[in-house]
Formats: C-alpha cells, structure tokens, sequence
C-alpha cells in the first residue's frame, strides 16, 4: 500500500510539473538601445505631466486670488451695511429715549400744576364755604 501510494505521487508530480513549466512565458530579449528610448520618451511625458501641473497650479492660484479678492469685497460691504445698520439703530433708540424723557418731563410738570390746581380750589372752597350764610339760617 504504502510502494501504492508512492508510486501515485510520483506519477502525479511527474505529469504535473511539466505541464506548470510550460505555463511560463519567456520574455523577449530588450536591446540596451530600447530600454534607452522607452526611458527618454518616459522622461518627456514627465516633463509634459509637470507643465501641466505647473500651468494647473497657477490657474487654480489666480482663481484662488480673484475669489478670495471678491470674498474680501463682498465683506467690506457687509461691514459697511452692518455699520449703517447700527447707526439708524442708535440714532432711533436716541429718539425714542428722548421723546420718554420729554414726555416723563410733562407729565411731572402737569401733575406739579394740578396739585397747585387741586390745592387752589380746595383753598377756594373753603372760602365759600366761609362766606355762605349757614344752610338752616335761610
């Protein structure tokens, strides 16, 4: 069993590893002179790619510029709005604060008139109260 079983095997590896080495390819021979120009026209497409990187790099740093100019602009403007915004604001509170105060004013003064008013007839009708003749004498 065991002469069985190694003869199998040996069989098995006889049939197999000839038909894997002629799975592999054999890669034609590249001349120095090929390897040569491959590598020249490898290094022109670089110094093409890096151009372009260049050229892409300074488009996109103009736009960049122009963006960021045009940001600062736009908020220059809204300070400016916001500044103007704040202005009316306080000159409207002002008013308002001011037209509170003449009106606290007035009403001091008109309630400091009708306590003279309201003393002043007091004062007056105790006088004619005084003048009139008693009611049962009539």
């Amino acid at each position: 069993m065991k002469k069985r079983t190694i003869v199998m095997t040996f069989m098995i590896a006889v049939l197999i590893i000839p038909s894997l080495l002629f799975a592999l390819e054999t890669a034609p021979r590249i001349s120095d002179r090929e390897i040569v120009e491959r590598l020249t026209r490898l290094e022109e497409g670089q110094k093409n790619l890096e151009k372009r990187i260049d050229n892409l790099d300074k488009g996109l740093n103009n736009r960049i510029n122009d963006l960021r100019s045009e940001m600062n602009s736009r908020f220059d403007t809204i300070q400016w709005m916001l500044g103007l915004f704040i202005t009316i604001a306080l000159i409207i509170l002002g008013f308002v604060l001011r037209m509170q105060w003449q009106m606290h004013r007035r009403q001091t003064r008109m309630e400091t008139i009708l306590e003279t008013h309201k003393d002043e007839i007091a004062f007056l009708k105790g006088l004619i109260e005084k003048l009139l003749p008693p009611k049962g004498a009539l």
